[in-house]
């Protein structure tokens, strides 16, 4: 039996920004990503290859201002693609979980394909501002932005890390992974939906 096609396609356009987004959950990690912030499109870039997503993603923003519109439109766009491409959610593990050092630093991140949308976000204080055009302090924002769209919970746990770009980058890669364990198919749960209220 073959499966449907787990695709998704966002375009979202307003005043600030004009953004396309398309991912393919059952790819290979192809990704062409550009939204005009180096640090934000190395980071989309982990998680499509982590994940194994093809990921395009292509953002004109009011860079002008800051990259705050910019960063915050992309990641709702990858959060509603991303609701897109699971469809029904039939057969999938659901959960998923995955624990990522990167030099000194380390993020926990577990995720709950639950359709209802939760974050818990925790990082070291302190941390540089910026990376390059990248406000630290995004980070959160971008999940936020990406949970409220994708339907999910996530947890993401950052409990100790030194330099801004390592702590950064962990938390991607976890999420990719997680990501990516909760949404392939369970070979032993075909046609079956991982919930006893019968929807997610």
């Amino acid at each position: 039996m073959t499966r449907p096609e787990r695709i998704g396609r966002v375009e979202r356009t307003t005043k600030e920004t004009s953004v396309l987004v398309e991912i393919d959950l059952d790819g290979r990690g192809k990704v062409d990503v550009s939204t005009g912030v180096g640090f934000y499109d190395h980071m989309l870039d982990q998680l499509g290859r982590h994940g194994l997503f093809d990921l395009t993603v292509r953002t004109e923003g009011d860079l002008h201002i800051d990259s705050h519109h910019t960063i915050e439109d992309t990641a709702l766009a990858l959060g509603a693609a991303f609701k897109q491409a699971l469809g029904d959610k039939v057969g999938i593990y659901r959960f998923g979980n995955c624990t990522v050092p990167l030099d000194e630093s380390l993020a926990q991140v577990t995720v709950d394909l639950s359709g209802r949308p939760y974050l818990v976000h925790t990082e070291p204080e302190n941390m540089a501002p910026m990376i390059g055009a990248y406000d630290t302090t995004m980070t959160r924002h971008i999940l936020e932005s990406f949970v409220a769209q994708a339907q999910i919970a996530l947890h993401v746990h950052v409990p100790y890390g030194r330099n801004a770009h390592h702590i950064v980058e962990c938390q991607f890669k976890a999420l990719a992974r997680a990501l990516r364990y909760a949404s392939e198919h369970d070979p032993r749960a075909a046609g079956i939906l991982p919930s006893t209220k019968g929807a997610l």
